[in-house]
């Protein structure tokens, strides 16, 4: 039941028809799972806490960067460096004392995949890679638990419900995973500092609905919205009926997308101190100039994607240990899988987590 001061809280829903203390007392039972707490967690995680939903877990393992103020509104200036999920829980339970917040400041994985997804009514996905998309889309299938889908690039965002009431389940929009290198990467292709606080809002949104049992959720639809042009369109999806026959989580789900050996920066600043490693940055201009890995070689990713890094590549030897890395270790993948097949090196792997995760390790 609502307490008293509960119900000055939440007076504007309980006024609202079809709504009313009801719907109020099912947030306040409902249990969310929000994965990622960057550009589309940070105003889900706002709007859930402000609505009341009574058990928010958050996972992320990152720290805040100077970077992500362009868009993570939860953050301020004097949480750099901090955890994601301590300074985003700081934030919530200063917002609404009522609810439960919980945090897992580690990768959503398959290892813990099952039992965060089994723990919670509705799960909200905030990740920014392919292979995650499929590891929360299996694992609430297997847990039987809608999520609801937000993804960003440029000036666009997509939203979706995806395994909610018998409907389409992400496999369904996207059969074929594709290479984690092509995933939507904010530091390369950029993006709108509001089009994830809309998108992030919306799958808020979706959420509440599921939770309250109020409207009719985005099952079965995608919703497509042009920020430049203020354009939205909704497009029918069809379940496939076999995409819902998972009972078990694929043993190799979390290299779906991956064909590249990582190294973890603990482990790579090790091996530098005992065996010579070639280090290859493969940002964009602007990036190397604000921080580097010393010594390394910059081959931007579009020159090698190009076949014009030949040259570039010159001072390097083939045949000797060789680590690729970026921001957030997702356009690494890509470089180091170009330097293998295309280059042909024979010992390249990528920085996992990019500089942030060196930095970190500082």
């Amino acid at each position: 039941m609502l307490t008293s001061d509960e119900r000055r809280r939440y007076q504007r829903h309980l006024s609202l028809p079809n709504f009313g203390e009801v719907a109020q007392e099912r947030l306040k039972r409902g249990r969310v799972l929000v994965i990622g707490a960057g550009g589309l967690g940070c105003p889900a995680l706002l709007y859930l806490a402000a609505a009341g939903v009574g058990r928010i877990v958050i996972v992320d393992p990152d720290r805040v960067d100077v970077s992500n103020l362009q868009r993570q509104i939860l953050y301020r200036e004097s949480d750099i460096g901090r955890l994601k999920v301590d300074a985003a829980a700081e934030q919530l339970r200063a917002l609404n004392h009522h609810i439960r917040i919980e945090t897992v400041s580690e990768r959503f994985r398959r290892d813990n995949a099952l039992r965060l997804a089994s723990e919670v009514d509705v799960v909200v996905d905030g990740s920014d890679n392919f292979a995650t998309r499929y590891l929360v889309n299996d694992a609430c299938v297997v847990a039987n638990r809608p999520f609801v889908y937000g993804a960003i690039s440029g000036f666009s965002g997509q939203l979706a419900v995806f395994n909610g009431q018998g409907g389409p389940t992400y496999r369904c929009l996207f059969p074929v995973p594709a290479p984690a290198e092509l995933a939507p990467n904010c530091a390369q292709a950029g993006v709108l500092g509001v089009l994830p606080g809309i998108i992030g809002t919306w799958q808020a949104t979706e959420a509440i609905k599921i939770l309250s049992g109020v409207g009719e959720p985005l099952s079965g639809k995608l919703l497509l919205w042009n920020a430049l042009t203020m354009h939205v369109q909704t497009v029918a999806l069809a379940a496939d009926p076999k995409n819902r026959a998972i009972v078990e989580l694929p043993p190799d789900i979390e290299s779906v997308c991956d064909s590249v050996a990582e190294i973890e920066a603990d482990e790579l600043r090790s091996r530098l101190q005992t065996t010579p490693v070639q280090l290859v940055d493969v940002r964009e201009d602007w990036e190397r100039a604000i921080e580097a890995i010393q010594p390394s070689l910059h081959v931007p990713l579009g020159e090698l994607d190009a076949g014009a890094a030949e040259g570039a590549l010159q001072p390097l030897a083939r045949e000797a240990p060789t680590v690729v890395y970026c921001a957030h270790g997702v356009r690494s993948l890509r470089g180091a899988e170009l330097l293998r097949t295309r280059y042909g090196f024979q010992q390249v792997k990528s920085l996992r987590g990019g500089i942030h995760a060196w930095h970190e390790g500082e």
